[in-house]
């Protein structure tokens, strides 16, 4: 019996490494857009500009990145079952037929 890449194990595993991806992704937009906050926050101007208008474009961003971080989460998972179902199934295949 040949096992070919195409199986719906490495399916798992390549899912498991895009969720990956995603959160890592996600995290670094997330980090880098708190740097930028952190160093426009040094003057006062800016503080007093934050308090009076609330900048929603960046806002939004963050919020994509959280929604982005639970996808690639949810995403990662799924993968780790299918690949644990897969590497399930082979152990019957080879336990019923050898």
């Amino acid at each position: 019996m040949e096992i070919s890449g195409n199986s719906a194990f490495y399916a798992g595993l390549s899912t498991i490494q895009t969720g990956q991806n995603r959160v890592d992704q996600a995290a670094s937009q997330i980090a880098n857009t708190t740097v930028e906050r952190s160093v426009t926050s040094q003057s006062s101007e800016t503080q007093v500009d934050r308090l009076l208008s609330v900048d929603r474009s960046q806002q939004s961003d963050v919020a994509k990145n959280v929604v982005d971080m639970a996808q690639g989460k949810v995403q990662t998972e799924l993968g780790v079952k299918v690949a644990k179902a897969a590497d399930e199934m082979l152990g019957t295949l080879i336990d019923t037929y050898a």
